[in-house]
């Protein structure tokens, strides 16, 4: 087994001064808990200002709204549940994945992200900061097992690589927004199982 890698989403640079460390860090850390006190709609960028001393102006040079500071906090809550575990099996590496998918999904920041994906139907910008920020960084990892199951015999070749990340993703996020069933282990495992099913390349 090789050692594990780290997916991170990588915010597109913006214009101005470098940012200084400390102070995204603090900017970070007080819209994660305001979006956990009060929600994606009800937090104003002020809010965001006052609690991690950090000026509207500073704030709005590196982030164009709100919708951005919220999508860049989450970067560092799915670090954890983003790594790369490399088993040497297609099987037992999705049905990991998934298994800390469905950890964040059930956790504060799964409320956040389902009322960022709802704002996205109705604004193309959070829309554009979603996928580009977070959905793609998710997706690079589920293909890079993908493609190493394909490598190694497991998974069929003759597949469409984002039609089959769909398949095995979809029932997660579908779950998260609708609330028809659980979001857990032994959902993970199930979800993977019948991906599987259709992705394995027969013997």
């Amino acid at each position: 087994m090789t050692g594990s890698r780290v997916f991170e989403a990588r915010p597109r640079p913006r214009p101005g001064r470098p940012r200084s460390e400390e102070s995204r860090t603090a900017v970070l850390r007080a819209t994660s808990e305001l979006l956990r006190e009060v929600g994606l709609r009800a937090m104003t960028t002020e809010e965001i200002a006052n609690r991690s001393g950090a000026s509207k102006a500073t704030i709005y040079k590196w982030w164009p709204n709100k919708y951005a500071v919220a999508i860049d906090a989450f970067l560092s809550e799915m670090m954890a549940e983003s790594r790369d575990p490399d088993t040497g099996s297609a099987r037992d590496d999705l049905t990991a994945v998934m298994r800390g998918l469905m950890r964040f999904y059930t956790g504060p920041s799964g409320r956040v992200f389902a009322q960022l994906v709802g704002e996205a139907q109705a604004d193309p910008s959070v829309q554009q900061e979603l996928r580009t920020n977070l959905v793609d960084s998710r997706r690079e990892l589920f293909r890079t097992i993908w493609d190493r199951g394909v490598e190694r015999g497991e998974l069929r070749p003759d597949v469409d690589p984002d039609a089959a990340l769909d398949l095995v993703i979809g029932p997660a996020l579908y779950r998260l927004m609708i609330g028809h069933a659980p979001l857990s282990d032994e959902a993970a495992d199930l979800i993977v199982d019948a991906a599987i099913r259709g992705l394995a390349l027969s013997d």
